[in-house]
């Protein structure tokens, strides 16, 4: 499956794309406030912990990232929500004790 077949986020859950634009901009992070709006859903984390709804918006690293990557935490209404960014695309979206995703019906 290509990158562009793969579902964007904010179609799966709107209201978590809503939160974290928000939260981006509370960061004056607009450049991925305006790039979030365009993620898609790679894979889940798969870590099994049952506080973490953590994705990938692009095929995980083997290893860590490398240069270019930094962290960006956010602060969510509840939960945590902590960005791992390579050279300003975000690539994993880090959910954690946050209010239970559920998919949009659309």
């Amino acid at each position: 499956m290509s990158q562009t077949e793969r579902p964007l986020v904010r179609e799966l859950f709107p209201d978590l794309i809503t939160e974290l634009i928000a939260c981006l901009r509370e960061e004056e992070e607009e450049g991925l406030a305006v790039s979030a709006w365009d993620i898609r859903f790679y894979e889940e984390c798969g870590c099994d912990d049952d506080f973490c709804q953590s994705f990938y918006t692009a095929e995980p690293p083997d290893g860590g990232y490398g240069p270019g990557h930094r962290c960006v935490a956010l602060t969510p209404r509840k939960g945590d929500l902590i960005l791992d960014v390579v050279e300003e695309r975000i690539m994993f979206v880090e959910v954690l004790h946050y209010p239970k995703l559920s998919r949009s019906a659309g």
